[in-house]
């Protein structure tokens, strides 16, 4: 993993003068007090004025999570129903790894559009702590939910009627064993991960140069580790409620939004509040022999 100076960094301009990191990417911020310090504030497209998100960043954010979600379903029917690309059928280890490669590569490709959130619970927590407008967002919900509705279609279409049955199309489901109660408990850790590194790399101007998808892709990946033997690992409330409501189940739905809602916002406060104020000992060493 590079480290800092590895890259030269894109800095964002924002309506203070100051300049704060993209991920990766120049995003450029609105003059709005609540979009200061975003980074995923869209400016153009219409609708914005200052009263709305750009009809562009809504659009990044349904096809961003069309494509997280699809990717996840997909291999998730086919690991269900034991359906080999070559060789053994998908397994576990392929679910996990898909949610972090597709990550990675719909934040790489529509963070300098949207922000690449594609989850609710990212949305909430970056409002929470004044990352992002609140009033924007109902819409980015709104489109992450369609998105993964659609990607719930089209893997029914994909496959079959066999992918909608026993896999329910790769929706979330509380495991045999576990309760509502744990399943909960795992959304709220695996979401904390997820979002405390997400708030991390995007919001703190010291984090590592160029690496916001690789380091946030990873970290889903873990969050998967962490929850999917217990519930799936949703990490997403949109995740969750596609395929659910294309599949017609919903046992235990409350989990997978609740959870990844509480979760995402102790990560955002947690990081913010208190460990973005930290830095290491020998840094706060230099400073005092100054």
């Amino acid at each position: 993993m590079a480290g800092p100076g590895s890259g030269p960094r894109t800095d964002l301009l924002t309506d203070t003068g100051r300049k704060e990191p993209a991920m990766g990417v120049e995003i450029r911020i609105p003059s709005t007090p609540d979009a200061r310090s975003d980074p995923a504030a869209p400016t153009d497209g219409p609708g914005t004025g200052g009263a709305g998100p750009s009809v562009r960043a809504c659009g990044a954010e349904l096809v961003g999570t069309f494509v997280l979600v699809l990717a996840i379903t997909t291999t998730a029917s086919a690991a269900g129903l034991a359906r080999p690309l070559a060789g053994a059928g998908f397994g576990s280890l392929a679910v996990a790894l898909v949610n972090g490669l597709a990550l990675a590569v719909v934040v790489a490709s529509f963070g300098h559009v949207s922000g690449a959130h594609v989850n609710p619970a990212v949305t909430v927590a970056l409002a929470a702590v004044r990352r992002f407008p609140a009033r924007w967002v109902p819409a980015y919900v709104a489109a992450q939910l369609l998105g993964a509705s659609v990607a719930a279609f089209v893997t029914w279409g994909i496959g079959g009627a066999a992918a909608r049955g026993a896999p329910h199309l790769g929706a979330n489901a509380v495991s045999p064993g576990a309760t509502a109660g744990q399943a909960f408990l795992a959304e709220v850790v695996a979401t904390f991960v997820l979002v405390l590194v997400v708030v991390a790399v995007t919001t703190d101007r010291r984090a590592p140069e160029g690496l916001a998808p690789l380091l946030i892709g990873a970290a889903l990946a873990v969050a998967v580790f962490v929850a999917g033997p217990v519930d799936g690992a949703a990490v997403n409330p949109a995740r969750a409620l596609g395929p659910m409501f294309v599949s017609g189940t919903g046992a235990d739905w409350w989990v997978f939004v609740a959870g990844p809602l509480v979760g995402g916002l102790l990560g955002a406060v947690t990081y913010r509040a208190v460990l973005s104020r930290g830095a290491p000992p020998e840094t706060v060493l230099a400073r005092t022999d100054a």
